[in-house]
């Protein structure tokens, strides 16, 4: 890294998602039951009948368990709060207005959305304008109606201000009276003053972004000043101006104090969770921790991590210096053992973050505690035992290399890549144990301190047999889980292994840290849902989308194929899902016409995804749909075919041919020299 020289790009300017449809009826049913409740019952009474069946047609009936919370004889009033926050939750997240153009810079509205996206985190501009109207308002409870009238008003704000800054003309004051009128109670002089440096400051940085000009520069050999890194939308403005040779972080200062404090609160909630919906306190938890974790996290994961395993972070100034084990009756609760599966980029990064962990991890797993109180303990012992029974005397104690104390695994040294996801695109996979042996074969080397890529299968398949759940995260809305078959490849990889290994039904957690004032763990089913409506189903983002042609149309391809592959390592994908994203892009005239224009073979592959789906009884497809859908594709195939002209060779077409390891010589036999 030190002889290369890398040119920064901003990142793709993130509007709000907003409600469509009758997402958007559903909210505006709810404010209206809410204002009537109390003053026309009659009023309210039908209301009530109109969201009630809003639930069923948005599916959100499905993600509340609503039959169940009627079974149970919940109030209306709860099921709307649930209704609530679900469609808070969706209206809250941001989409990316298209894509970053390499050397253009956001001009006019797409400036000020991304200031706005910017100061969102925290709920930095939220409060500011609540506070100029002098409201106590609590955000995370707050209406979706009230937090939409606080952003038009903050990006009203953000606009005027920058308006003001090439005129000089108005006063801070009188701008905060021409955006608020009347409804301004609390002008703040000094506070004003330093929003609007904020804001001015924000808005030079991204003008002075030189993107091409940089990368020119730098093919004449010339110096490139260099700046930080990180995601723009978790408060850090300080990676403006983009074009610079951007710098990592000191990875010695994982995870920040502020960091540990939000993974104590992903570890309980991951704990209270699972104790919620299976009455007991997990024993391990099978984890996928990325190098995002460390570089746009600050290492909330290795926090949330260290506090289950009964651990937490010594710091010198902020510098990480070592850990301090936690004695039980602090803690409160069991030690929760940990299967991490590591990325990559986080084992040759960030390698010391590696060793800290597995430092702390072997040294906790022989400690002298009640093994109903320390979980890593006793699947070490157990393990230990097996060992020795096997001959294997290697030790556990940190620093001493392999053994039963093995608990971080990747792939092989020099490599990346999980496997599951290159089976899936391949169809090469019959069952889940086909994938499973794909996951074990790819990833059973571990890692650790005094240990680097050794080969540990028989370990890793040990520990993957007692893994109570599986868990990731997401920080930001720029990335998500359908933005790269990584996370379904690896995540969805180390769920079906567990699974198969454990044949326990595993379920699988993802975390929310996008608002650090609302940490939340919801399953993966919710997670998949809450991307899917937000992005790939909404409108807004689609237009965004297609203003990109054929990239455009090739990105939606790609974001089917991640959740075909959700459901064929998870099964946590509803068939709602299929169903509407079938509707959505293959059987709506304008959206055919957009892909037959700009990129059929996208709309190929699209087809040729949901038609496997239904094949493998992935998708339980409405009959209407599933016909419209085998219709339309014998259209796309005549489409290309007509494009394609005369080829020589194989035409592959709409034919899924299976083939997994038992029928290819070779791969078998690498599959049988690792695994048996």
């Amino acid at each position: 890294r030190s002889y290369a020289t890398l040119i920064d790009h901003a990142q793709t300017v993130m509007t709000g998602s907003g409600l469509y449809g009758e997402l958007k009826e559903l909210e505006d049913q709810i404010a209206e039951y809410n204002r009537t409740k109390e003053i026309d019952k009659g009023r309210a009474h039908a209301a009530q009948h109109v969201i009630t069946d809003l639930l069923v047609s948005t599916k959100l009936s499905e993600e509340l368990h609503l039959e169940r919370l009627v079974e149970e004889g919940a109030t209306f009033e709860r099921i709307v709060d649930l209704a609530h926050e679900a469609i808070t939750r969706i209206y809250n997240s941001q989409i990316p207005d298209g894509m970053h153009i390499f050397g253009e810079t956001p001009k006019g509205d797409r400036k000020v959305e991304l200031i706005g996206s910017i100061l969102r985190y925290d709920s930095e501009l939220r409060k500011a304008v609540f506070d100029l109207m002098g409201m106590d308002v609590e955000i995370s409870e707050a209406p979706v109606d009230v937090l939409s009238d606080a952003d038009a008003l903050g990006k009203e704000l953000i606009r005027e201000f920058l308006e003001d800054a090439r005129s000089g003309e108005s006063s801070g004051l009188e701008i905060l009276e021409k955006v608020f009128g009347d409804r301004l109670k609390n002008a703040d002089e000094s506070a004003i003053l330093q929003a609007r440096d904020k804001i001015c400051d924000i808005s030079s940085a991204i003008d002075a972004s030189d993107e091409l000009g940089a990368l020119l520069h730098g093919f004449d050999a010339g110096y490139i000043e260099p700046g930080p890194s990180g995601l723009i939308t978790r408060g850090k403005p300080e990676i403006l101006p983009t074009g610079r040779n951007f710098y990592s972080l000191d990875p010695f200062k994982i995870p920040t104090k502020a960091a540990w404090r939000i993974g104590e609160r992903l570890a309980d909630g991951v704990i209270a969770k699972y104790e919620e919906e299976h009455g007991r306190i997990p024993e391990n938890i099978a984890m996928y921790w990325m190098a995002s974790d460390i570089m746009w996290a600050d290492g909330e994961q290795l926090a949330q991590i260290m506090h289950l395993i009964g651990c937490e972070p010594v710091w010198d100034g902020s510098r990480v210096k070592g850990y301090r084990i936690i004695p039980l009756e602090e803690l409160s609760r069991p030690r929760i053992d940990v299967t991490i599966r590591v990325s990559g980029i986080t084992r040759d990064c960030f390698y010391n973050c590696v060793e800290f962990l597995d430092e702390a991890i072997r040294e906790i797993s022989v400690l002298d505690e009640p093994d109903d109180m320390n979980y890593i303990k006793k699947h070490t012992s157990g393990r230990a035992e097996a060992e020795s029974e096997d001959g294997d005397v290697s030790g556990t104690v940190a620093g001493t290399g392999t053994g039963s104390g093995a608990r971080i695994f990747s792939s092989k040294p020099g490599t990346y890549g999980n496997g599951v996801n290159l089976a899936v695109y391949a169809s090469a996979w019959k069952e889940d144990k086909d994938l499973s042996d794909v996951y074990l074969y790819w990833n059973g080397y571990e890692y650790g301190k005094g240990v680097f890529g050794v080969e540990s299968h028989d370990k890793f398949a040990s520990q993957l047999k007692t893994v109570d759940l599986t868990f990731n995260k997401t920080v930001t809305d720029e990335y998500d889980l359908c933005g790269c078959c990584c996370y379904f490849g690896t995540h969805g990889g180390l769920t079906t292994a567990a699974r198969e290994l454990s044949g326990s039904d595993v379920p699988a957690y993802y975390g929310d840290t996008r608002d650090v004032n609302r940490v939340e763990v919801r399953t993966l089913a919710d997670e998949v849902r809450r991307v899917v409506r937000t992005k790939l189903l909404n409108p807004k983002w689609i237009e965004g989308m297609k203003n990109h042609g054929y990239k455009g149309a090739g990105d939606i391809s790609k974001r089917i194929g991640r959740v075909y592959g959700w459901e064929a390592t998870t099964q946590e994908v509803d068939d709602w899902i299929f169903d509407d994203i079938t509707r959505t892009f293959v059987l709506d005239c304008e959206m055919r016409q957009f892909f037959e224009e700009n990129n059929p073979y996208a709309l190929e592959e699209i087809g040729r995804r949901l038609l496997e789906a239904a094949e493998r009884g992935l998708w339980d497809a409405d009959p209407e749909v599933l016909d419209g859908l085998k219709n339309a594709y014998l259209e796309m195939e005549g489409v290309i075919e007509e494009r394609m002209g005369d080829v020589k060779g194989d035409f592959q077409g709409g034919s899924i041919d299976v083939v997994t390891a038992e029928e290819v010589a070779g791969w078998k036999a690498k599959m049988e020299k690792i695994l048996g």
